[in-house]
């Protein structure tokens, strides 16, 4: 390979007010990131030759996608030797990986990387429809799920858990750790949306969205815009902190793009991404003193742990009962902001944002002692994953 993506860091970072039903225009959101990450990066609005979007000006989904590359290009006036956007890809991480393959190559020196949600101000004009019902057709895959009464992605994610329940069993406290971890840490985070007190007696309480999900396995949804700029390596000497340096990516999906065609229906392809990425470096796990996994819903930081290589397949559940291994104490902090399930939906930039604070030990109440030296950021589940290895450039 003539260029790697461990020429790329992210040399600055920003995000918007972060809220429940803000009420605020997705661009305007998107504006506030940005110029915060570009001030952070030591730029100015000049020197941004690049830009990258997830999941791009995609329809049919209100508040989800956020402002399209182009909107943001035009309105920032920028003048752009690369830019991407898109939904199809290894999760919305592809943005980042993007932005890194294009300035390996020479094609930019300093991307302007965003996403945007304005989830909860959409749900206030009424309830989101389930996933392929918003448009009278049934076609494609979601002929094997919609009819069954099968809409969302909370279904379909609960099969796979029932089955790591039943193969391995693990047990509803075990999972229950997941949001009772990202609720100790978001105590600590002035931004998340739920900070107050979460028991397991709470948990168990709570009522069933689909088993074994309660309410609180399932992501919060927010409005709020994260930025990051990916420059050249060599600008890390032109920055007034430490940069997060992308050491490996994770984009490898090898087997069917489907959620019901999976091989092993306890895993995801999270396992094929975690092992190309490792594959890419020199580090293991044992030398991640971060990771901030994925939680769209709980059970996904799980299949994390195991796909990384963090403990063994089928042993999440034993590896994180009593949650001491993944608290901010722990041999293995875990989503240290508070994750999804707690810090809001920033459908998994909130977790890279995060891990370089963390990195540049900048994260507050909530820092892990001794400033870690590696972190890893995983996105997405389903037939989509991504994952990136970053380590601390001071």
């Amino acid at each position: 390979m003539s260029a790697r993506e461990n020429r790329a860091v992210i040399s600055g970072i920003g995000q918007s007010d972060i809220g429940r039903r803000l009420g605020r225009d997705e661009l305007d959101l998107t504006i506030d990131a940005a110029l915060a990450a570009i001030a952070d990066a030591g730029l100015t609005v000049a020197d941004i030759d690049g830009l990258a979007t997830y999941p791009g000006g995609l329809g049919g989904y209100p508040g989800f996608s956020g402002p399209g590359s182009p909107v943001v290009h035009d309105a920032l006036r920028l003048q752009l030797n690369w830019h991407s956007g898109g939904a199809e890809g290894p999760a919305q991480l592809q943005a980042v990986v993007n932005a890194a393959m294009a300035v390996s190559q020479g094609l930019a020196r300093h991307v302007l990387v965003y996403r945007t949600v304005t989830e909860s101000t959409a749900q206030g004009s009424g309830r989101r429809p389930g996933i392929g019902l918003d448009d009278g057709q049934v076609t494609g895959a979601l002929q094997w799920t919609i009819p069954f009464r099968a809409y969302s992605a909370a279904n379909w994610l609960a099969m796979y858990a029932m089955r790591h329940f039943h193969e391995f069993g693990t047990t509803e406290r075990q999972l229950a750790q997941i949001a009772l971890n990202g609720r100790r840490n978001a105590a600590l985070n002035d931004t998340a949306i739920f900070r107050e007190p979460l028991t397991m007696d709470d948990y168990l309480a709570a009522r069933m969205i689909s088993t074994p999900f309660r309410l609180f396995d399932c992501d919060v949804p927010v409005d709020g815009s994260t930025a990051l700029i990916v420059s050249t390596v060599e600008h890390a000497d032109s920055v007034d902190h430490p940069v997060a340096r992308i050491d490996a990516v994770g984009t490898a999906l090898r087997g069917r793009p489907s959620w019901e065609q999976w091989d092993d229906l306890t895993t995801m392809p999270a396992r094929t991404s975690a092992a190309q990425m490792w594959s890419r470096t020199d580090l293991r796990p044992a030398d991640v003193d971060v990771a901030e996994l994925y939680d769209g819903f709980s059970w996904l930081t799980m299949s994390w742990l195991e796909a990384l290589g963090f403990c063994g397949h089928g042993e999440s559940g034993p590896f994180i009962e009593g949650g001491g291994r993944i608290a901010l104490d722990g041999e293995l902090p875990v989503n240290t902001h508070g994750g999804q399930l707690s810090a809001g939906r920033l459908h998994g930039y909130g977790f890279l944002h995060e891990a370089v604070l963390q990195l540049r030990g900048e994260a507050g109440a909530r820092q892990v002692a001794g400033t870690p030296e590696v972190a890893v950021v995983s996105n997405g589940g389903g037939p989509v994953s991504g994952c990136l290895l970053l380590t601390r450039l001071a």
